[in-house]
């Protein structure tokens, strides 16, 4: 088969944190009306897996396309229930819940879920006061957490840090947290919609019964973790003829990148694994062995492991691209050996997540 950059349909949430963040200033097309929280730009979670819309591939679901092709999609040596990654982008015009993703240990024994959500926010767009709630500010009872989110007093257990555009946030499974008013993000995450909330209402504003919310906290206080400090970093930059390189992220299950280029660049991971694109600033084109596509504002695609060399070709001469880029990395490789070869200490490799350790 001769592959491609493929293209997918997005899945739109309208929760009650959204408005028009994402066709406003990312300027995707396509989206209907109203409030647009999130759009699932790479998706094979459940009923949101998305459709391929271009090419030989055309009408078939990636979750179809995964399971066919995983090696040839994914990676060498691959293999699994659904495509490993999911990115969307998110409009938290108004604040998020407080809430936590499961870990994977906690997905297989409570939920008998393959693996759990791990995720990195990189920071788009915020207002200048914007900032986020992660992880917990010291060692709490049970009964002292209850009482905060009950009082729904988050900042008395959870530190709060101011972001700007180009910051990332890695959060892992089982760790609270929260960010909004006033911010737009890409979010990278593993394939998992698993969650939990302390918040007196659901995610469409509507009141819970205090029986409820008592039973959520509960549920939420039986997966919650206190092992890892999420805070907000610029990331670490690399320069190369063509542009610039920024890490924001790192752990076993996905690495973001922010790509800003000046002239084309040849990518190519040798069929280790696939990557990701989603364009937030100018058209592009993707030119590859047999053909040639585009990567319109706000639109994303995979590029298959067995895809072979892409070239990315800004078309606009004046700004360039603007790209975001995840993948499944080999840490040694893809992250670390760069990284200290453009200088960068351990220490400072650490600060992306979980780089060294799982």
């Amino acid at each position: 088969m001769q592959w491609y950059p493929i293209k997918l349909t997005a899945h739109v949430r309208t929760y009650a944190f959204g408005e028009r963040l994402i066709p406003e200033l990312i300027g995707k097309s396509g989206l209907p009306d109203g409030t647009i929280a999130e759009t699932w730009e790479i998706s094979d979670y459940a009923d949101t897996t998305g459709m391929v819309t271009n090419g030989s591939l055309a009408g078939k679901t990636l979750h179809e396309v995964t399971l066919a092709h995983p090696m040839d999609l994914v990676g060498v040596g691959w293999n699994g229930p659904h495509f490993p990654l999911l990115a969307k982008f998110l409009d938290a015009s108004h604040m998020l819940p407080v809430h936590l993703h499961a870990d994977d240990a906690t997905a297989a024994l409570k939920y008998g879920a393959p693996n759990g959500k791990s995720e990195a926010w990189h920071i788009l767009w915020c207002e200048p006061d914007a900032t986020v709630l992660a992880g917990l500010s010291g060692q709490f009872s049970d009964d002292e957490l209850r009482a905060a989110y009950k009082a729904q007093e988050y900042d008395r257990i959870m530190p709060r840090y101011p972001i700007q555009a180009g910051d990332t946030v890695y959060v892992p499974g089982g760790i609270i947290h929260s960010f909004g008013p006033g911010t737009l993000i890409y979010e990278i995450q593993q394939t998992s919609d698993l969650a939990q909330t302390v918040m007196p209402t659901d995610l469409y504003g509507n009141r819970l019964s205090s029986e409820q919310w008592d039973a959520n906290i509960s549920a939420t206080l039986s997966e919650l973790k206190n092992d890892y400090q999420p805070k907000p970093n610029i990331g670490l930059g690399i320069t190369f003829p063509a542009g610039r390189t920024r890490y924001g992220a790192v752990c076993k299950h996905f690495a973001l990148e922010r790509w800003q280029l000046d002239d084309a660049v040849t990518h190519d991971k040798e069929g280790r694994r696939c990557s990701l694109l989603s364009n937030v600033g100018q058209p592009v084109a993707l030119r590859f062995e047999g053909g040639e596509d585009d990567l319109q504002p706000g639109e994303s695609c995979i590029l298959p492991a067995a895809l072979g060399p892409v070239e990315i070709v800004p078309t606009s001469e004046d700004d360039g691209a603007d790209l975001i880029y995840a993948y499944v990395p080999d840490r040694q490789v893809d992250v670390i050996e760069p990284l200290r070869e453009a200088g960068f200490s351990d220490r400072d490799i650490a600060t992306l997540g979980h780089v060294f350790s799982d």
